[in-house]
């Protein structure tokens, strides 16, 4: 069974920084692409960032960002550690949310929630005004 642990949720100001992690294990390819969406009750679940895979030995890909944070928000990944993150910077209240991890089907990213094969428990971001 897939696993996807997330951890890095929690309550900041405005303007203050946060960085989410998201570790896989099972059986999960670790040549795929990996993303991070965010949903608010009552709301589709949306893009934020995704990065492709390029090498084991390389923790270097191709990124993509949603308009909305672009400038504030930079997606890695340690492919050794199965891990991804997201550094949160300048955060702002609309970016209150449950973030999601998600690994690709394939080695390419997409904005596509349907290209994602699995994905985290998701963890709560607050930002106060």
């Amino acid at each position: 069974q897939v696993q996807l642990v997330e951890s890095g949720g929690g309550l900041v100001e405005a303007g203050g920084s946060l960085e989410l992690s998201c570790t896989a294990s099972g059986r999960v390819f670790v040549s795929s692409a990996m993303g991070w969406f965010r949903q608010c009750p009552g709301k589709e679940r949306e893009f934020v960032a995704s990065m492709t895979w390029k090498a084991p030995a390389s923790n270097a890909g191709d990124t993509d960002y949603a308009d909305s944070v672009k400038g504030r928000f930079t997606i890695s990944r340690d492919n050794a550690k199965k891990a991804v993150y997201l550094q949160m910077n300048t955060l702002k209240p609309e970016d209150t949310a449950v973030y999601y991890c998600a690994v690709g089907r394939t080695f390419r990213a997409s904005r596509n929630l349907n290209d994602y094969e699995y994905w985290g428990q998701g963890t709560q971001v607050t930002v106060s005004s």
